[in-house]
């Protein structure tokens, strides 16, 4: 299906130069002189190699359709992740790097979307949070104001993220698993 360039966004599949490619981010750009135009982050789904693209807004390009398909997070093999569907308890590997940034949030039992083209997998989506623990954060330095500043902390996943000074290690917090952003402290 032919759509133009401007309606590209993150997660979708497209077709260029006879590869298939997820779109990992998107950018319209407005120079001060001349058109605008699109600059994609796109990955090849069969080498994973990442590249940049630009069209100009009113170019088309070919977008493929894709099937959503939920599944399970079981466990990980070596550089694959096992995924179950949980109606026919079918196990399917998926990809570490189909994950990318979002790999340190799975957890057990975790409900995944998968998108299919054709039957191959091409993109996985998380829950848009997940609670996890503070295992360190650094001291509140005296005079800091609670609103405009965060500290660096690390969870217990390894990721490191910026939370409110009031966060202490210890702490349940939830966090978004696209950026890794504090949301809110976790209601136990």
């Amino acid at each position: 299906m032919k759509q133009q360039a401007n309606l590209i966004r993150a997660g979708q599949v497209i077709e260029h130069d006879g590869r298939r490619w997820t779109v990992l981010k998107q950018q319209i750009i407005t120079p001060g002189k001349g058109g605008a135009f699109i600059q994609v982050e796109m990955r090849d789904l069969k080498t994973g190699n990442k590249t940049n693209e630009r069209w100009r807004t009113a170019d088309t390009v070919e977008r493929l359709m894709t099937e959503d398909k939920d599944y399970t997070y079981s466990y990980e093999e070596g550089d694959n992740i096992v995924v179950m569907d949980p109606e026919s308890f079918d196990q399917v590997m998926l990809p570490k790097d189909l994950f990318g940034d979002q790999l340190p949030f799975l957890q057990d039992n975790m409900p995944l979307n998968v998108k299919l083209v054709e039957g191959d997998p091409v993109g996985v989506s998380l829950p848009p949070s997940v609670v996890l623990e503070i295992v360190e954060a650094d001291p509140v330095v005296k005079g800091q104001t609670a609103s405009s500043s965060y500290k660096p902390a690390k969870l217990s996943n390894g990721v490191k993220t910026m939370v409110p000074p009031f966060i202490e290690a210890g702490e349940r917090v939830v966090i978004r698993t696209d950026d890794a952003s504090y949301v809110e402290r976790a209601k136990d």
